[in-house]
């Protein structure tokens, strides 16, 4: 079933989201993209997927195509977890490219095109260049998350991708805090449970004087 609740982008980078796309934010485990409609609804949410696009292969595909690509998309969820699972907190290097040839080989299955359109009124050329991607099948589906995840490793400084220090999050994050100084994944799951934990573990030992006294 999919889930009804919003998924979560609290990483600062969608390539780090994706990952997040499994969580547990209250007490019970959430898979986003446990099924077809959970990857349109995830890949919508993130912007990823034009509002136009999620009709046009829902009723294009076969049955079970949709849920075929979202199992897809687990498992290189978890590839790609353990990668930024290794990696974080150290810069990459050429030395790590050859871990991420899966990656440049669904890349290579891309066959967006630029074309040339009219700019909005108002700018001061008449022309512009855009990408436009083909959605020509379902399958299509797994690029711009691919796009993210490469972005992930060419743009961010891997010395600041971060797990969340909660005790039980499997959050990760990206830390463009000053200072890089984040810890949490946000202060309204973790942090502030963090916070109440530590204000108990301070009145513990004071609550266990005063009844001795």
């Amino acid at each position: 079933m999919t889930p009804s609740i919003p998924a979560l982008f609290l990483s600062d980078s969608l390539g780090l989201d994706f990952l997040n796309s499994v969580a547990t934010p209250a007490d019970t485990a959430v898979d986003w993209l446990e099924d077809g409609e959970g990857l349109l609804n995830w890949l919508r949410q993130s912007r990823l997927l034009p509002e136009e696009v999620v009709s046009s292969l829902r009723d294009r595909a076969i049955p079970g195509e949709i849920d075929r690509i979202a199992a897809q998309a687990r498992t290189l969820r978890e590839w790609f977890r353990a990668f930024v699972q290794k990696h974080k907190g150290h810069p990459l290097t050429a030395a790590d490219l050859h871990e991420l040839e899966p990656l440049n080989q669904l890349l290579k299955r891309n066959d967006g095109y630029d074309e040339i359109v009219a700019q909005p009124s108002g700018e001061s050329s008449g022309l512009q260049m855009i990408y436009v991607r083909r959605w020509a099948s379902p399958e299509a589906l797994l690029l711009p998350i691919a796009e993210s995840m490469a972005r992930l490793v060419c743009d961010e400084d891997f010395s600041y991708v971060k797990a969340c220090e909660g005790s039980a999050c499997t959050l990760f994050f990206a830390d463009h805090t000053r200072g890089h100084a984040r810890r949490w994944c946000s202060m309204a799951l973790c942090g502030n449970r963090a916070k109440q934990l530590a204000h108990r573990r301070r009145i513990k030992p004071l609550t266990h004087d005063r009844q001795q006294t």
